[in-house]
């Protein structure tokens, strides 16, 4: 599958990675080391040691550096070997690839692509778990299914209808009517009002109310998505564009959602969504992560027996419908982002 490397991918929560130990994740196929040193400085490493190709990610953390735990080299944050057991000449080929990471919006990030690209405004501004407009809850779920597949599954909420009827209680209109799609340099934009609603299983009203989403899905597959529910009228009031929160009735919530490929066929989904704190509470955020965690499985589910049949069928195709104009205008992008020349 294609995907673009100059861009920032997740790799994990930053509360997870434990300080002074070392953490593996494969993004793109690559092997990565991730360790946090007493300083708190972030590195992220080619996770294959030079000597025999061991993973330093089986080594422990030293200072600022990183033993090997098969023979014990030690590099720095660089990835430049410092040190070799009982040999005082270092080669100046005894090195690993660095890879450039920070930590923002409770989220490690790795840029995979030229080291000398790495821009920290193309971080997604997603909301992290400490944002003190939102009460959020959070997990992750590994995928025996190519990113791309979850990046389409996202691209395309036509299937609510169909796969989320139970868990999210999604109606006929996701599949009925097409969403607003706006092309974004670096992704597109989803917005969606739904007039007249007594809402789904997340927004249960006893009154009719006009609801909006939506998300901007940006690269390298993160989504990030804000909803709430208004009077009715207040679509039409909007001209059936972005609303004002400030009169939100209820239902105001947010989710950063952010698709990882691992291998070819493997991949790591992160999510968490929740409230605003005007408009719910702890209690709140536990049943909406309930429900999503039965609507994600149900999500997974799906995806990973379509990679079986992907992987089973010779030169597989689809035929898209009027739903997949997000799909298509996203995937062209990502296509061109992976043109764009890598250094040797």
């Amino acid at each position: 599958m294609t995907y673009a490397r100059d861009a920032w991918y997740v790799a994990g929560w930053s509360h997870e990675l434990e300080p002074q130990t070392p953490f593996a994740i494969t993004i793109l196929d690559e092997r990565i080391v991730l360790w946090r040193t007493p300083t708190g400085a972030l590195h992220a490493l080619e996770d294959r040691c030079v000597h025999r190709l061991a993973p330093l990610s089986l080594g422990r953390c030293e200072g600022e550096a990183l033993r090997c735990g098969y023979h014990g080299l030690l590099f720095d944050g660089s990835g430049k070997c410092i040190a070799i057991p009982g040999q005082e000449t270092i080669p100046p080929q005894a090195r690993v690839r660095r890879y450039p990471a920070i930590e923002r919006h409770s989220w490690i990030w790795v840029w995979m692509g030229d080291p000398a690209g790495a821009d920290e405004d193309l971080v997604p501004p997603a909301v992290g778990l400490d944002d003190p407009d939102y009460i959020l809850g959070h997990g992750h779920l590994d995928y025996a299914a190519q990113a791309r597949l979850i990046c389409d599954n996202l691209l395309d909420f036509s299937h609510l209808t169909f796969v989320h009827a139970q868990s999210f209680g999604a109606g006929s209109e996701f599949a009925d009517t097409p969403a607003r799609i706006t092309p974004l340099p670096r992704g597109i934009r989803y917005e969606r009002w739904i007039e007249n609603s007594l809402g789904s299983s997340s927004r249960v009203s006893a009154t009719p109310m006009d609801s909006y989403m939506a998300y901007d899905f940006l690269v390298p597959g993160v989504l990030l998505m804000k909803g709430g529910t208004f009077a009715p009228g207040t679509a039409a009031h909007c001209g059936y564009g972005a609303p004002d929160y400030a009169g939100a009735t209820g239902g105001v919530t947010f989710t950063s959602q952010a698709v990882t490929p691992m291998t070819g066929d493997t991949a790591r989904y992160f999510f968490s969504w929740g409230p605003h704190r005007a408009h719910g509470d702890a209690a709140l955020r536990d049943t909406l992560m309930d429900i999503a965690g039965r609507a994600f499985a149900e999500d997974k589910t799906m995806i990973e027996a379509q990679q079986r049949v992907i992987a089973a069928t010779p030169d597989p195709a689809v035929m898209p419908t009027v739903h997949d104009k997000a799909v298509i205008l996203y995937n062209r992008l990502v296509e061109r982002l992976a043109r764009q020349p890598q250094p040797a």
